[in-house]
């Protein structure tokens, strides 16, 4: 039995009427680039986030850039995030000129360790970025008592967390912003890239406004094609909107289901010679990957192969040993936990469409592996 990864082409199918009259809808208007569709869905995710805005910018990596220029960070600033996370968490710090500085993360929950960001900090940082890794909240708790000890920002990257909550509040809300990806792996899935910032705070959100546009005079009254600062070209298009629309009505349901299966796995891989990642019950975890832990990865993720169950590895190196950030003089071992989880993650199929006993296939699947 051929299992995918991921499940885009059930889900398409299953809402494909609705999809393509979505698409017609803008086609016949004629209007591609920040028009109604936009405007809804940024009205629409807000609402569904708890915060008082929402900006649709072109991608989750450009909510993260816009969000820091936002909020003033540049050079001579330092910036902590998660060393196990993906790429764009640490790359857009440093593209604002600011220094992306490390922490390493609970052996639990694989997200950034609180006592771990307290260990980095120093009179340079100015921000923290919490990374919501797989679908569950980083512990708000300690980060945000951090962050008002020290006047920190707090940019909540949660790329893969839309919905998820930390005591009733949802991914995005609790910090200066909130950073969202809908690329195609996401809970809430664009057909291309697409991003989005929510935020509490006005400010925040008539800054990112403006510079998703090329920060145009016209954003904010003035004459249009005259330009105070330098903004991006990172606008989320119209037939995007329109399609994720579309697709927010059934998020909830696709999120219970989602838990449905990860409670699943959990019963029928109980007892193997894994680790599975804890959740931590202040809230709810939303599963954007279900991720397994073992020495023993690449022999199992071999054995799925054969098998033609997909799998993916999130992530197989850490960012400190990343030849980007060579330049930060980060070293093997300065992030045991982090290295650690690496060499062991390997992230199993979980989406809404798949059927219980394709779930018991993959476990069965797995617990062959382990035992062989």
């Amino acid at each position: 039995m051929k299992i995918t990864l991921a499940g885009l082409q059930a889900q398409h199918q299953a809402l494909r009427k609705e999809l393509l009259e979505a698409v017609a809808g803008v086609l016949d208007k004629g209007v591609f680039i920040l028009g109604e569709q936009v405007a809804s869905f940024e009205r629409e995710v807000a609402e569904y986030c708890g915060t008082r805005r929402a900006v649709g910018v072109a991608s989750g990596a450009d909510a993260l850039a816009l969000s820091m220029r936002a909020i003033g960070i540049g050079p001579g600033n330092e910036v902590i995030t998660a060393a196990f996370t993906f790429m764009a968490s640490a790359s857009t710090i440093a593209q604002t000129g600011a220094t992306p500085v490390f922490a390493d993360i609970e052996e639990e929950t694989f997200n950034i360790s609180p006592a771990q960001i307290e260990a980095k900090l120093t009179p340079r940082t100015k921000a923290l970025i919490p990374v919501h890794l797989f679908g569950q909240m980083a512990d708000m708790d300690a980060i945000m008592r951090i962050a008002e000890q020290h006047s920190l920002a707090v940019i909540e990257d949660a790329a893969q967390a839309m919905g998820a909550e930390w005591r009733g509040q949802r991914a995005g809300s609790i910090g200066t912003a909130g950073c969202l990806s809908f690329y195609p792996t996401k809970n809430l899935p664009a057909c291309g890239d697409a991003g989005m910032v929510v935020t509490q705070d006005d400010a925040v959100a008539d800054r990112v406004r403006l510079l998703r546009a090329c920060a145009d005079a016209s954003i904010t009254g003035g004459k249009r094609y005259h330009y105070d600062v330098l903004g991006y070209n990172s606008r989320l298009d119209e037939l995007q909107a329109a399609l994720l629309r579309v697709k927010l009505r059934h998020l909830e349901s696709w999120h219970r289901r989602r838990n449905e299966i990860a409670a699943l796995y959990r019963e029928l891989l109980d007892g193997c010679d894994l680790q599975l990642s804890a959740e931590h019950g202040n809230g709810r975890h939303v599963y954007n990957q279900f991720t397994i832990r073992t020495p023993r990865r690449d022999h199992v993720q071999a054995y799925l192969a054969e098998r033609e169950i997909g799998t993916t590895i999130y992530y197989p190196c850490p960012l400190h040993l990343q030849k980007a950030f060579a330049y930060l003089s980060y070293r093997e071992g300065d992030y045991p936990v982090a290295e650690r989880v690496s060499g062991e993650v390997l992230s199993l199929p979980i989406y809404a469409e798949l059927k219980d006993e394709q779930v018991e296939v993959v476990a069965k699947a797995v617990r062959e592996a382990l035992a062989s």
